[in-house]
């Protein structure tokens, strides 16, 4: 039996080698072309197509993606495979033509990431490193790069805290803040420091790193404490011309505005108050009716808000072209933005350009040429009484919009004769019907100029030569304006202002690349100087003839006055790195670099700042084969270095004492000229550093799975801060390096992708936790912030921290109120004078349980800078539908609320908000607000002492972005010229969460909430390519 089973196998396997044989001789080979595009239609120059098992019969496409290839059999299949793009194997079935479409493949392109002076594989960095490419930044509907970043990487908190139009750009904090001065991160386009993410167009970019930690950071130094952004703009690519128009017109609206109660409302609570405080109440019966009935144009209802707000218009385009051969390369592009904002009269125009050329000159050298302009120019409403301090260039929104806050909804805004109702401070929508603005003109120009040349095999040298050049022209003419007869503002007068900063840099870089069997070693060296000057003027005068007549020369010449100075900074270092790796699993880089700057004096100009760091490949270990199957990558990565901080301080020269030139002295009975020193000035001063340690982990599965955790340890010593001195020391304070911190967190990201046939998902989630903690100060144990005195530094606890008395509920009647107040009343240091409290006022908690109510139990109540961030960007499709949703948010942020958003009872200055609907009354005991009282007699109202009450958590979840797109069928537009379109709707700012006392944007910096608001933008938009 046994026997004959083992005869029929063999027959059964003789014959299936004949039936092999048989097909293969009567197999016809045939020719076979095609095209190959990319899934944008661009098409595809020097992707490989081979035949399956056959890896010598092959052919590459062509500068047009077209492809021939001879003796394919006809039941055969072909593979198509290109860097960055998903291999694809197609039966040929007879066919003698098949065009395909590659897709990109994500995963490989995430693979290579930016780094500072070079390019990193993504399973080889040792250190913290995020990036995003351009397309979550294609199609948004902002008119800034920062603002675009919200909620897209852990540890970089995004912060909006206004939305006027061309000063709009973000607060960026990378992995919280670990000094108390400048916490600003290093920003550089294409390796050119810039300062600022408004100097390049969005549609530009390619991507954006972030460097977080000492090993990714330390490359750069003095510069790097507060982490370092990377943006990386397109460049050209081999092929013919390519084309592309992005463009984009949205409308704009506030997100939130406070909302207020009206005229009907607000007149018979008022009257209320007045009776509480023992006044004859204002407005008589039949006033309160017709507010109510609404009727009689004397008993106006004025919307503020609807008179001044408008729907704003936001407009883009940018036209793109590329290309080139192997030996030139070139990306050119043109922009324009324009922006008309949701106040009148503000608004802001923007012109860019940008080209990017790659020469190969000959096999050994290569040049670059990077060119950039910028034309940024935009324009803030003021008001009348906007001064023209140094500071603020003659004002801005902010008092149009607090007095928009403020101004009593019966108060006229015109009367029949065309003249203005007014409060104290004039009409805020006189002020906007004046046209009278703060303009701000700003260019900005960089060139670089770069050569690689090859020495030898594996050994690079560098060069690249920049200038940064930018420009504003400030300009505030304040008008004259009558109200009515009863009324008007100062004599106009006219404030400009002229800024020039430019930065000079050179880097001379050797680079050295070599693999060793198993062993690879990558070595690089720089050395690099740069000089930067600014300079100032300014000019003003009073009393013009006409508000038409504006040049300066108009002014009356006895107002005239002016300013101006100059100042110059120099830079020198030298540094390097080199990385290490065996078989790719064992990872190890060191980084260091030497900064002299003329911030400092001699002696104390060199910081030194080395990092370490390395990283273990589990997966790639031979007992870890029989995870392959689904563990593509499994790192654990660990770092040490420091950074330092330069910046800390605007002062170019702190460690130089000045000196005043207009002091006089009486000197043998005449007054004489002289000097007196300014300040005092330590000559020891230098740089703050930063210690900074921490762990990771990155680990993907079955390639669709990718999870990055981290923990770091910032520790900051030397930070700049104020000394105290005693008074006979007869000068301010002095500046030293006292002040220490630590700034601790944990990170996590964690992304899915798929695709299943015509659909595709994908989901990313991050969250980030920070907390710092101040050690140090100086030798004191707290002391006010010097910005906020409602905000405290202590040692041991939270920078940024409010610090306020506790509140705990409301008083549940007049005699328990009266109870409270004898027992505190008469103590020393009792903060409320002789104001009464009654039942509905604040609870005030005695935090210290001494018996007393004083400034000693004013306690820490929570900080301004939040303790979690977190976003979630999700992405699906379907066929040629795609749909992306931004999610982001914040928690354990607090923001203080002061009486000018919640409105109190003061009458014609005030407008409450319609949270006092929900005041403490008899009847009312578990309402929302404390009792309504007139103007600021009550002791619960902010302005008398700040509370924990008016300490809101401005904990919130927002949708950052929506979109919707549509990309048009190849045999639509491919006829015509096109080789893709799509067509869009993008919603910035949909919708926020929160639970905030009344409906404020919680983002919104500003206590009195006079920030120009914060917008959503709904945009159709398209982006073809040719």
């Amino acid at each position: 039996m046994k026997e004959r089973h083992s005869t029929s196998k063999w027959k059964g396997l003789l014959f299936a080698m004949l039936w092999t044989i048989s097909l293969g001789m009567f197999a016809q080979n045939i020719t076979v072309s095609g095209n190959v595009k990319d899934d944008t239609g661009l098409e595809v120059i020097g992707a490989t197509i081979i035949v399956e098992g056959n890896a010598t019969l092959g052919t590459t496409t062509d500068i047009d993606g077209n492809y021939v290839l001879n003796n394919v059999p006809s039941n055969g299949n072909l593979v198509f495979s290109y860097v960055g793009m998903k291999s694809q194997t197609v039966a040929v079935n007879g066919r003698s033509r098949i065009d395909i479409t590659m897709a990109s493949d994500t995963e490989l392109l995430e693979e290579v990431v930016v780094v500072g002076f070079g390019t990193q594989r993504k399973v080889n960095l040792t250190g913290s490193v995020a990036q995003i490419d351009n397309k979550v930044l294609e199609s948004r509907p902002v008119p800034n790069v920062s603002s675009a970043l919200q909620g897209l990487m852990p540890g970089v908190m995004v912060t909006s805290g206004q939305g006027r139009p061309g000063q709009d750009e973000a607060t960026i904090r990378v992995r919280g803040v670990g000094t108390l001065n400048k916490a600003d991160p290093y920003i550089l386009v294409d390796g050119i420091e810039t300062g600022t993410m408004n100097s390049v167009d969005p549609n530009d970019i390619e991507s954006i790193s972030v460097l977080k930690d000492a090993a990714s950071a330390a490359i750069y130094g003095s510069k790097a404490s507060n982490g370092v952004i990377l943006i990386t703009t397109k460049r050209g690519k081999t092929g013919k011309p390519r084309i592309t128009y992005n463009g984009y017109m949205g409308l704009q609206y506030p997100t939130e505005m406070i909302k207020r109660i009206d005229s009907y409302d607000y007149a018979r609570l008022y009257n209320k108050a007045m009776e509480e405080a023992g006044l004859q109440p204002r407005f008589s019966a039949e006033a309160i009716q017709k507010f109510k009935d609404g009727t009689d144009p004397a008993y106006p209802n004025t919307d503020w808000y609807d008179e001044a707000y408008r729907t704003g218009l936001q407009h883009s385009h940018n036209v793109n072209i590329g290309g080139g051969t192997d030996d030139v390369k070139y990306m050119a592009s043109v922009g324009y933005l324009d922006q008309k904002g949701i106040l009148p009269n503000a608004q802001r125009q923007q012109f860019n350009g940008r080209t990017n050329m790659d020469m190969q000159v000959n096999s050994r050298l290569g040049v670059r040429l990077n060119l950039a302009y910028i034309k940024n120019d935009y324009a803030d409403p003021v008001s009348s009484y906007a001064g023209g301090s140094s500071s603020n260039e003659g004002g801005s929104s902010d008092q149009i919009i607090r007095q928009l806050n403020r101004i009593a909804p019966w108060i006229v805004n015109r009367n029949p004769d065309g003249t203005y109702g007014t409060i104290s401070d004039g009409n805020p929508i006189a002020w906007l019907d004046a046209k009278q603005t703060v303009e701000r003109l700003n260019q900005n120009f960089t060139g670089t100029l770069g050569a690689d040349y090859k020495i030898v095999d594996g050994l690079t040298a560098t060069g690249t030569l920049s200038h940064v050049s930018n420009s504003r022209h400030s300009r505030y003419f304040q008008k004259y304006i009558r109200y009515n007869p009863n009324k008007e503002t100062e004599p106009n007068h006219l404030d400009e202002r002229y800024y020039n900063w430019n930065r000079t840099t050179f880097d001379a870089i050797l680079n050295y690349d070599k693999q060793f069997g198993l062993h690879s070693l990558k070595a690089m060296g720089g050395w690099h100087t740069e000089k930067y000057n600014y300079s100032y003027s300014r000019a003003y005068r009073e009393k013009f003839p006409s508000n038409d007549l504006t040049d300066m020369d108009a002014g009356d010449a006895a107002s005239q006055k002016n300013w101006g100075n100059s100042r110059e900074l120099a830079m020198l270092s030298w540094f390097g790195r080199v990385n290490y790796d065996f078989a790719g699993k064992y990872l190890l880089e060191a980084n260091v670099r030497a900064d002299a700057s003329s911030r400092f004096a001699p002696d104390y100009r060199w910081g030194y700042f080395p990092s370490f760091s390395g990283a273990w490949r589990l997966s790639e270990e031979s007992f870890m084969e029989g995870t392959q199957g689904w563990l593509d990558n499994l790192k654990i990565r660990a770092s040490w270095g420091l950074l330092g901080n330069q910046d800390a301080l605007d002062d170019y020269y702190p460690w130089m004492n000045t000196y005043n030139l207009d002091a006089k002295y009486l000197l043998g009975g005449s007054l004489q000229s002289g000097y007196y020193q300014k300040g005092y000035k330590l000559p020891t001063i230098t740089w703050e550093k930063a210690r900074t340690w921490g762990v990771g982990l990155d680990a993907t599965l079955n390639n669709k799975i990718n999870l990055t955790v981290d923990y770091y340890d910032r520790k900051t010593n030397g930070i700049i801060m104020d000394v105290p001195v005693p008074n006979e020391f007869a000068l301010d304070a002095y500046k030293d390096n006292v002040g220490s911190m630590v700034n601790r967190g944990i990170e996590v990201m964690l992304s899915y992708t798929n695709k299943w046939g015509d659909w595709s998902f994908g989901a990313t989630g991050n969250a980030a936790y920070n907390r710092n903690e101040i050690l140090n100060l100086g030798g004191v144990q707290q002391m006010n912030d010097p910005n906020n005195g409602n905000i405290r530094r202590i040692v041991g606890e939270r920078l940024n921290s409010y610090y306020a008395y506790k509140a705990d509920g409301f008083f549940d009647s007049d005699q328990a109120a009266q109870a409270w107040m004898d027992k505190y009343s008469t103590q020393a240091g009792y903060p409320f004078g002789n104001r009464k409290f009654k039942g509905g006022d604040l609870i005030y908690q005695d935090t210290n349980n001494d018996g007393k109510m004083n400034a000693d139990d004013r306690t820490l109540i929570g900080s301004k800078d939040p303790s979690v961030t977190f976003g979630l960007n999700l992405t699906a499709g379907y066929k040629n539908f795609d749909l992306s949703m931004i999610f982001t948010g914040a928690a354990g942020v607090y923001r203080m609320i002061n009486q000018e958003v919640t409105g109190f009872f003061d009458g014609d200055d005030s407008h409450p908000a319609t949270a006092w609907l929900n005041a403490w009354t008899p009847e009312n005991k578990n309402a929302k607000m404390p009792r309504i009282a007139y103007s600021n007699t009550s002791p619960s109202i902010s302005s008398q002492v700040m509370s924990s009450f008016w300490i809101q958590n401005a904990s919130y979840v927002r949708m950052k972005n929506l979109q919707i797109g549509y990309t048009l069928p190849k045999g639509v537009v491919n006829p015509i010229g096109i080789e893709n379109m799509r067509v869009y709707f993008s919603s910035e700012n949909l919708f926020t969460l929160h639970n905030m006392l009344v409906n404020v944007d919680p983002e919104i910096s500003s206590e009195r909430a006079s920030s120009f608001p914060l917008t959503q933008t709904h945009a159709l938009g398209v982006s073809i390519s040719f």
